[in-house]
């Protein structure tokens, strides 16, 4: 275990590349060399509420890394490797369901793959097969949910992320088969993020920001479909309630022992 450690991690997303820049944050920059290349940034640790917390720009401080070229192994990797066992994952996303308004935050409760030449998993010497049902941990999630709550958010308990290849938006017959499957959001980070997190038996709880709606509501030709300058203001005039949301969960996230399905995914492996 390395001498600067931390017991939780969060990965910014787009529009967010800091977080522990409080007051009493007692923070440090670690560099991590892993055994994937570097991470997308220097990981920043410090303390939130008494707890040791990780930070990581998953596109780097520049916004540098488009999302089919972060390096997600390595910074799941270097995450695990500062002793984190939990991850919270913010990021932007785009509403498939008129219900989620842009400004609101939905707690996923499950992850639809729809990208393409990613790497996948840390084992490629071994047959390693994770079950992967439920790709996001309960206590997590109702961490998450209840944190929402208690800083007057508006969150919504569960729906299904569709994560797509990228770098570019979909078009609107895409966009509007994915909301016609049910689907509630769609970004284009949430994987391979989360099933890494699992193949290191970590927790990992993503809160997404609805920035946008996508390619247009399916009911409105009219709406003009998403741009990055979109989705970077609603992020920035989201920031200091995601920061609230963020600091909260961090409080309410299980100390001590995990009693989730997290913990253990990786038992009877023989790893």
């Amino acid at each position: 275990m390395p001498q600067v450690s931390a017991e939780i991690g969060v990965f910014g997303g787009s529009g967010f590349y800091s977080l522990l820049d409080d007051p009493g944050a007692d923070i440090v920059e670690v560099a991590v060399d892993t055994p994937y290349g570097a991470p997308s940034a220097p990981l920043v640790v410090g303390r939130i509420a008494g707890r040791g917390v990780a930070f990581l720009p998953r596109h780097g401080r520049d916004h540098r890394f488009p999302p089919h070229r972060i390096p997600y192994r390595a910074n799941v990797w270097a995450m695990h490797h500062l002793g984190v066992r939990q991850l919270i994952a913010p990021c932007a996303a785009g509403s498939l369901q008129r219900a989620v308004a842009p400004g609101d935050f939905v707690v996923v409760d499950q992850l639809v793959d729809r990208t393409s030449g990613r790497v996948q998993t840390f084992y490629d010497d071994r047959a390693v097969h994770v079950a992967f049902a439920d790709p996001y941990c309960p206590k997590g999630r109702a961490a998450a949910v209840r944190a929402a709550r208690d800083e007057g958010i508006t969150a919504h308990d569960g729906g299904t992320m569709v994560v797509i290849e990228g770098p570019r938006f979909s078009t609107r017959a895409e966009s509007r088969s994915y909301a016609a499957a049910g689907w509630s959001v769609i970004n284009m980070t949430g994987h391979p993020e989360a099933v890494l997190a699992r193949e290191l038996a970590l927790c990992y709880t993503s809160v997404a920001l609805i920035t946008d709606y996508d390619a247009g509501p399916a009911d409105d030709p009219d709406v003009p479909g998403v741009t990055l300058e979109v989705v970077l203001r609603v992020f920035a005039e989201n920031n200091a309630r995601l920061r609230g949301l963020l600091h909260r969960v961090v409080e309410l996230l299980p100390d001590g022992a995990r009693d989730c399905p997290c913990a253990t995914a990786l038992d009877g492996m023989g790893l």
